[in-house]
């Protein structure tokens, strides 16, 4: 029995020795010994390569705003390790956390010794999740956001009301496979018979695999610029401002403070998902609460200023697509003002691809590293890129330290979302 916190948080780090095992045959196990508490979920699922994150905080202001009480499930986290599992926006307590694992625990034990195996840690916090939400404290909807892939994530196991798949790019190649067909195919594993599904994916190769897959599952799909559309985009310092526009509803100037076009693609996978809610599950949410729950939305390491004088910017751009966003998003915003880039990435990343587009508007670019198992080391980004405006500084701490005696520039910090979880906590205690 676990009676601290950080004992609790020990074992459940543990478990990351035992990686990523695709499947879901453990997490059924589990479910079956706890009475399935993933059925009595109302939950929404939302898959994709980047945009899960602020799709889930934005379907959960505006629900929140409309009155409901919203759960989310999601990964990694940012501040602390608790917000994986939160309530209206709050992570649940240390307490909370303790008695969940006491529950997960002795069936973990008795796993372990089938020929299923030892779960990963993402399963026994996917675990604790359905049972924190199906047993502990029932919500009126549950967000889960996937962790890698689709078909076989260890969330796959619910069958939600409404499904969402925001966008496709190429990213953990050695496991979902190295083209969008592909991985379309992956992600869209969590599509479910009957049940809807929202995308704002755009590839044409990706567009025929969902809906092939839709189709085969009768599960009504509906496409971000085809049934679905926002207009109007206007950028600007506080944030962007776009039209959006269905064949039910057209909102003239929603607004919303997280910056960049990719924000605003998922705050209108958002809109969609609450107005299918509205329209087919008789979910009470009005055009205030849209437009409310939209502004009000935040979404920490995502192009988040977390210090002025000099501005420092941080945000978990992990992959290329995510990367090719960011930079679109500084042309935009920051234009005229000289750029230092700090950058640290994990190994198994198309770290090339990466870099070459923070080039573009970097006046400096510092590579470096942190404290994580599959982190690269500042000398092999810099081998990888070389530039004359480049230069490798193995501690973050230092790296940043350096790039503040830089007068007149912004500091933009990306890369893992690992890395930008403990860049925020140095910057934060020490800026």
């Amino acid at each position: 029995m676990f009676t601290s916190y950080e004992d609790t948080l020990d074992w459940i780090h543990s478990r990351l020795k035992f990686g990523i095992k695709p499947g879901l045959k453990r997490m059924e196990w589990m479910m079956e010994r706890l009475g399935h508490p993933e059925r009595t979920i109302r939950g929404i699922h939302v898959a994709g390569t980047n945009g899960k994150g602020s799709t889930v905080s934005y379907i959960r202001s505006i629900l929140q705003e409309a009155g409901y009480l919203v759960g989310t499930f999601t990964s990694p986290y940012i501040e602390v390790f608790n917000e994986r599992i939160s309530m209206n926006g709050v992570p649940i307590s240390n307490e909370e956390m303790i008695t969940l694992a006491n529950k997960i625990k002795p069936l973990v034990e008795e796993l372990e010794s089938t020929e299923l195996g030892s779960p990963t840690e993402f399963e026994v916090i996917t675990a604790m999740s359905f049972y924190y939400f199906g047993k502990i404290r029932p919500a009126d909807f549950v967000i889960y956001e996937v962790g890698l892939g689709g078909r076989f994530d260890s969330t796959n196991i619910i069958k939600p009301i409404v499904t969402v798949i925001t966008t496709i790019g190429m990213d953990h190649t050695a496991i979902l496979g190295d083209t969008i067909e592909q991985i379309t195919f992956e992600k869209a594993g969590i599509i479910k018979s009957g049940v809807p599904v929202i995308s704002g994916v755009h590839q044409p190769q990706a567009i025929t695999v969902i809906e092939g897959i839709a189709k085969d599952h009768k599960a009504k799909l509906y496409l971000a610029e085809r049934d679905f559309f926002v207009s109007k985009h206007l950028s600007t310092p506080q944030g962007e401002f776009f039209t959006y526009q269905s064949e039910r509803n057209h909102y003239k100037e929603l607004f919303i403070t997280m910056k960049g076009s990719h924000q605003v693609l998922n705050a209108s996978l958002a809109v969609k998902t609450v107005e299918y809610l509205n329209t087919y599950l008789s979910v009470l949410v009005d055009e205030q609460h849209i437009r409310s729950g939209l502004e009000k939305m935040r979404w920490i390491g995502r192009f988040e200023t977390i210090a002025e004088d000099p501005t420092i910017i941080v945000d978990g751009a992990h992959n290329p697509e995510g990367i090719k966003e960011l930079v679109k998003t500084v042309k935009a915003h920051l234009s005229n003002q000289p750029i230092t880039v700090i950058f640290s990435a994990l190994e198994d990343k198309k770290l090339d691809e990466m870099i070459k587009q923070l080039s573009e508007i970097a006046a400096n670019i510092t590579y470096t590293s942190f404290d994580f198992p599959r982190a690269s080391s500042a000398e092999k980004l810099l081998a990888i890129y070389p530039a004359e405006h480049a230069s490798a500084v193995e501690d973050f701490k230092q790296a940043i330290d350096l790039a503040k005696t830089k007068e007149g520039h912004v500091i933009l910090i990306t890369g893992s979302l690992y890395f930008i979880s403990q860049v925020r906590q140095y910057v934060k205690e020490n800026v």
